[in-house]
């Protein structure tokens, strides 16, 4: 019998889902963004150091040829040497384009979606060498979206370098009489064109595949009602394991209440903190604490003690040290013995118990 379709995805993913998404490199990530920044970086370039590579080109190809009668090919040191020296000089003039490219493409990323870097996102899988794993992301509705995206933009940029590059045809025919300048402007002006009129169309395109991408992002990590209760089961914990929990944490505190009415002072901070200490010379090394608490235990305290006259001192240093210093069970540290030494023999003044 065949099965049905899954539960439906109806749930927004949560916290955790996109955290666990974002590790493998899930994101919301539009690639159309930083194209367009480096196009919008690439006009500035053009605008502000057009100039300045086009004097350098000109040095470039001016020196070429200078120096023909001097340069020597007939041995490979020699072409490796002058290869290496063009190929130098090319790169130090293309640095004001590749630098700032680098930044828009990286800027963009950023921008979308932070700066991490995740090992299981860096990962080498095996299931991305399967081929019929990789035909069916080129058939999936995603890759035929990325598919309409690529043709679209080829349309759109080859629509617009055409429309350009249509109204200068007519200057095409007297291009073989113009001089190295006027060949670089004439360069310039219809490169500076294609590239402004691309940019505004990726504008447009930038803004609708960004819309598209948190979309398409939102409805992969979706979830059904079952993998959200099942998330806040072991987020929050198992209900039975909760319970067992809660039922010994009472019986903690009913064993600590027990013990105040047996303890020889409680020490107060007066109202806050609240550490009930018993001491017994022949069993003890030490006062021990026997219980401890803050808020409404703190008070649970004082009013059992209260209750079985066991006397309260109100002692704020004292007993925000003990607070911080002990756990329940422990005894006092040796830096404290002088301190509880005069709050037990104020007490066992007050009781009669200890003689002048």
């Amino acid at each position: 019998m065949a099965e049905g379709p899954g539960p439906e995805r109806t749930e927004r993913g949560t916290g955790k889902r996109r955290r666990e998404a974002r590790r493998r490199g899930q994101v919301a990530n539009s690639r159309e963004i930083p194209a367009t920044l480096i196009l919008l970086v690439a006009l500035g370039v053009f605008h502000f150091a057009g100039a300045h590579v086009f004097e350098q080109c000109a040095a470039l190809v001016s020196g070429i040829f200078q120096n023909l009668h001097t340069i020597r090919l007939n041995t490979i040191t020699a072409a490796s040497a002058l290869a290496a020296d063009l190929f130098q000089t090319v790169i130090l003039i293309l640095l004001p384009f590749f630098v700032p490219f680098l930044v828009a493409g990286l800027v963009g990323n950023v921008a979308q979606i932070g700066f991490e870097i995740h090992g299981e996102a860096l990962g080498f899988k095996f299931s991305s060498m399967n081929p019929i794993a990789g035909i069916k992301r080129i058939f999936s509705l995603r890759g035929l979206v990325e598919l309409a995206k690529s043709i679209l933009k080829i349309l759109f940029v080859g629509g617009i370098a055409y429309s350009v590059v249509s109204g200068y045809l007519k200057d095409f025919p007297g291009l073989v009489r113009w001089d190295l300048g006027a060949l670089w402007s004439f360069t310039a002006e219809v490169t500076f064109k294609i590239i402004f009129y691309v940019f505004l169309a990726m504008l447009v395109l930038s803004a609708l595949d960004y819309i598209y991408q948190r979309w398409q992002y939102e409805e992969s990590i979706k979830m059904t009602k079952q993998e959200v209760k099942d998330e806040h089961k072991q987020s929050e914990g198992d209900p039975k394991i909760k319970s067992r929990i809660r039922h010994l944490q009472r019986a903690a505190y009913h064993r600590m209440m027990a013990e105040v009415p047996k303890a020889d002072v409680v020490i107060t901070n007066p109202t806050h903190l609240a550490i009930a200490l018993r001491f017994k010379s022949d069993e003890m090394p030490a006062p021990r604490v026997v219980a401890k608490g803050a808020g409404y235990i703190a008070e649970r305290i004082r009013e059992t003690a209260r209750e079985h006259n066991v006397p309260i001192v109100e002692n704020k240093p004292l007993a925000q040290t003990l607070f911080k210093m002990t756990e329940l069970g422990d005894y006092i540290p040796v830096d404290l013995y002088r301190a509880v030494a005069e709050v037990l023999a104020y007490v066992y003044r007050l009781k009669g118990k200890m003689s002048l």
